[in-house]
């Protein structure tokens, strides 16, 4: 009896040191993606001359993915979105057990990037709230790039489209079938993609973790127009995840 009870008590708390590992490596995994992707946006897109421009931001954030899917990704699945959480939980990979947990998880390592971000800008006197996409905030109804200004159903459905194909990947890339070893590359190349189509749009969110934690500190219409770079992502995760499962996965042999 005192044996079976010591079992039980080693099992559970096993079980709670790996749960928080894992969402440790969502936080910080969410924490990378944001203070290097935001953090190239802010600090070096617009630099003269030497600015990394466009397609300098849509590889930074493709990197933090890549880079911290074979850093973590094997603790925690490499998540880093709530966008994702939500996919793969409609794709059949993941339980809706563990949703709130990662999702509170990323939003925290979102928002402590972002609030790193903003000591440092701050530390040269240069943060403002003014402007479209404003510490790469996201937007919509804005004159941003281009001197373009996208209607909110635009934003929506480039949002929706962009984060389905981005399930897609990911799940095809994760597959049992797949060669697992190149998944980071895949799912880090696609959100290169994806930011080099959608950053003159809605300044690329695909991740209501990185939007919100930008908006918490811009404020203002940022926030306002937060809900849509929530509603958008995880609808459109949802069809990918679902798309994925019903459609392309391979059934047993």
């Amino acid at each position: 009896m005192i044996f079976y009870f010591k079992t039980v008590v080693l099992t559970r708390i096993l079980e709670k040191s790996s749960c928080m590992k894992k969402l440790f490596a969502e936080f910080f995994g969410t924490f990378w993606l944001v203070f290097g992707g935001c953090g190239a946006a802010v600090f070096a897109a617009g630099v003269p001359e030497i600015g990394i421009g466009l397609a300098g931001v849509s590889l930074a954030f493709g990197l933090t993915v890549l880079t911290m899917a074979y850093a973590v990704g094997h603790i925690s699945g490499g998540h880093f979105n709530p966008a994702v959480s939500f996919g793969l939980f409609a794709g059949g990979r993941f339980p809706a057990k563990d949703l709130f947990p990662y999702i509170v998880s990323q939003v925290l390592g979102a928002s402590a990037a972002a609030g790193c971000l903003y000591l440092i800008l701050n530390g040269a006197g240069a943060f403002s709230t003014e402007g479209a996409g404003a510490f790469a905030t996201n937007f919509y109804e804005m004159e941003g790039y281009a001197g373009r200004s996208y209607s909110m159903a635009a934003a929506f459905l480039a949002e929706f489209l962009l984060t389905a194909f981005f399930l897609i990947i990911i799940l095809g890339a994760t597959d049992k079938w797949a060669n697992g070893k190149f998944a980071g590359i895949a799912i880090g190349l696609a959100l290169t993609l994806i930011h080099l189509i959608s950053i003159p749009i809605t300044n690329t969110s695909v991740n209501p973790a990185r939007s919100t934690s930008q908006a918490l500190f811009v404020q203002g219409e940022a926030l306002s127009q937060l809900w849509l770079f929530w509603a958008a992502p995880i609808a459109g995760a949802i069809m990918g995840g679902l798309i994925y499962k019903f459609l392309l996965q391979k059934s047993e042999e």
